[in-house]
């Protein structure tokens, strides 16, 4: 009878068959993970263009920006200064319509809101994953034009998605800004265009704002 001698007979200890349950649990978890990541992000909310959900109200962009030229910092009043476009209060809407179709029922919403401080339960559009980083402030100050992202909201009684929102997409804006610049002061104006070349414009643009948008990937997923 021949006895096994060799020093190395195991090559772990076997406490190391303890972790046999702990990799299979790991794995299966990062494959749910993934899942979830890639469902919601690729969900209507994030990526369909022609998202239009309901609102409680029905607000038309195309009246109020559009016939009656109000900009959209008097709404979304926060987009020059933090990194979210803020959901307008209902103090907003008051201003207005405290003397103005103050019987109205479509407005009832707005009246009870404003009677009971109660927020309006309005439903954001434009809805980015959690796991993406994206500060409004930076690209209106740098001259990125709302019209860029969201379109002619200026013609929509309902507003609707029509870019993509993908990452793709937004590195194409990145790698390529110039045919999208315009003046800081002009980023509300959703009818304007150059009177010369746009990609002229928004290389001198790109050169007197030092405007050079990273595509890292920690410039977004932070």
């Amino acid at each position: 009878m021949i006895r096994d001698r060799s020093p190395n007979r195991f090559l772990f200890p076997k406490w190391t068959n303890l972790l046999r349950p702990g990799i299979v649990i790991a794995a299966v978890g990062g494959l749910v993970y993934v899942t979830v990541i890639v469902t919601f992000g690729f969900s209507p909310k994030t990526i369909n263009v022609g998202y239009k959900p309901q609102q409680p109200v029905p607000f038309s962009h195309r009246l109020h920006a559009g016939e009656l030229g109000m900009d959209c910092r008097y709404c979304h009043n926060t987009v020059e200064r933090t990194a979210r476009a803020n959901i307008p209060p209902t103090q907003t809407c008051m201003n207005c319509h405290a003397s103005i179709r103050t019987k109205s029922e479509k407005l009832t919403p707005v009246f009870q809101s404003n009677a009971t401080g109660m927020p309006v339960e309005w439903v954001r559009v434009h809805d980015l994953p959690d796991y993406v980083y994206f500060n409004h402030s930076i690209h209106v100050d740098r001259g990125v034009p709302c019209v860029a992202c969201h379109g002619r909201i200026d013609t929509m009684d309902e507003v609707r998605q029509v870019k993509p929102l993908s990452m793709g997409w937004c590195l194409g804006c990145h790698r390529a800004p110039d045919k999208y610049l315009r003046p800081p002061a002009l980023v509300t104006k959703m009818d304007w265009h150059p009177d010369g070349d746009q990609m002229a414009l928004g290389a001198q643009l790109r050169k007197t704002y030092h405007i050079n948008p990273s595509t890292d990937c920690i410039t977004c997923h932070r």
